[in-house]
């Protein structure tokens, strides 16, 4: 996170908007409770911020620019952060507890409960993910389904926090990369990962002559080639193999699948998805099924019998060090299904972590205590018993510098 001037200038993504634009984009009804504050007094008062589902806590942006605004106001916030980066957190659970001037915080609430609800769900899910296909390498690539370079900030942190806890907790590959250089260091990369999208395909006008295309231009990039794009997956993907012998035998090599749901890859339909399933991973396809769970696994599309029937034909092919990379629609149901099948899927590019159901994403910051009395709505009375248990706990917040 870039730091910013005394005077709330912004100096990077984290810290939009500065001071002096908040009241611009924030809710009017806190800008007048704060000009009848400062008119009638300010006091000390105590937010308790909570999430209605449970989450996995990514905070640091939301905090760092909550601390940014105290320091361009010039008054101190007290923030008890009830849980560390990367913790669960259950439905109705305090996760910080902010202390300082009304007057300086009540028309801060709405920017800093955008900055936090999203990722802390953006963060349940990408730990989802990684955890149910621990084996699998993930790459963020949610930037094109942003609203915004905000956005696109605040889900590549979000990506980085679930993948690290299941990187922690079950040894997971977790995401390891992302699509854009802006956000990439959340990942531990110099600079954004990818190689081409359909249209260097069209352009080229075939998908053997893209890859040509690439590699001659980034001779020291590993290659990854879509292969969907005349729906001839299998022949496009073996053609390339034929041409780079050498990077596919290098593990250098790698064919993505990106097939939209309105057709089967080639060589496949439903009979013969069956028969590879029954071939691999019999097991898969005898318990009950979901119909969105037999759509992932024998349906069109990325399903895991087309993962099967291209790595099938990629060995038999003389190619088993080719990896195979699969996009499209991968959430964490999807994943889940993956899982079932032992789907041999070597990376996922996913946009699908992002939250899906908005509603959920939603964070709610309410006063708990003036001057340290309590006090709170009819209706959030469990937030005084939380706010007991937090001062019991040990260590103070962090105040604003």
């Amino acid at each position: 996170m870039e730091s910013t001037s005394s005077d709330g200038g912004a100096a990077g993504l984290g810290i939009w908007p500065p001071a002096d634009q908040v009241q611009r984009w924030t809710d009017t009804y806190f800008v007048r409770t704060r000009t009848i504050v400062g008119r009638f007094g300010d006091r000390d008062v105590t937010y308790a911020v909570f999430m209605r589902r449970p989450v996995i806590y990514a905070a640091r942006l939301a905090v760092g620019w909550l601390r940014a605004m105290a320091e361009a106001r010039s008054f101190t916030v007290t923030v008890k952060e009830l849980y560390h980066e990367g913790q669960w957190v259950g439905a109705g659970e305090p996760m910080m507890l902010l202390t300082g001037s009304m007057a300086g915080l009540v028309d801060l609430e709405t920017l800093f409960l955008q900055k936090l609800g999203a990722c802390g769900v953006a963060a349940y899910n990408a730990f989802t993910m990684s955890a149910e296909l621990p084996a699998v390498a993930f790459l963020a690539m949610d930037a094109r389904h942003c609203a915004g370079t905000e956005m696109a900030e605040l889900m590549a942190y979000a990506a980085s926090v679930g993948s690290a806890r299941a990187q922690r907790k079950v040894g997971a590959k977790g995401f390891i990369g992302n699509a854009t250089d802006a956000t990439a260091h959340y990942f531990g990369q110099p600079a954004g990962l990818g190689t081409m999208p359909h249209g260097l395909i069209g352009y080229a006008g075939s998908t053997l002559r893209a890859a040509e295309m690439f590699h001659e231009t980034f001779p020291t990039t590993p290659l990854t080639v879509l292969v969907d794009y005349f729906g001839q997956e299998i022949s496009d993907a073996l053609a390339v193999c034929h041409r780079f012998p050498d990077l596919a035998a290098q593990g250098r090599l790698s064919v993505r699948l990106d097939t939209h749901g309105g057709r089967f890859i080639e060589g496949l339909d439903t009979q013969t998805a069956y028969a590879v399933l029954e071939r691999h991973c019999p097991e898969s396809i005898r318990g009950y099924r979901s119909e969105t769970e037999l759509r992932y696994l024998i349906g069109t599309g990325v399903s895991a019998a087309a993962v099967w029937y291209a790595r099938e034909c990629l060995d038999q092919a003389g190619f088993p060090k080719t990896r195979i990379v699969a996009s499209s629609g991968f959430g964490p149901a999807k994943c889940r299904v993956m899982a079932y099948a032992r789907a041999p899927i070597d990376v996922i590019g996913t946009g699908s972590f992002l939250p899906d159901n908005w509603n959920e994403t939603y964070a709610t910051a309410d006063i708990i205590a003036y001057d340290g009395d309590p006090q709170v709505k009819v209706g959030r009375e469990f937030l005084l018993r939380r706010r007991i248990d937090a001062t019991d706990q040990t260590g103070a917040g962090q105040p604003a510098s």
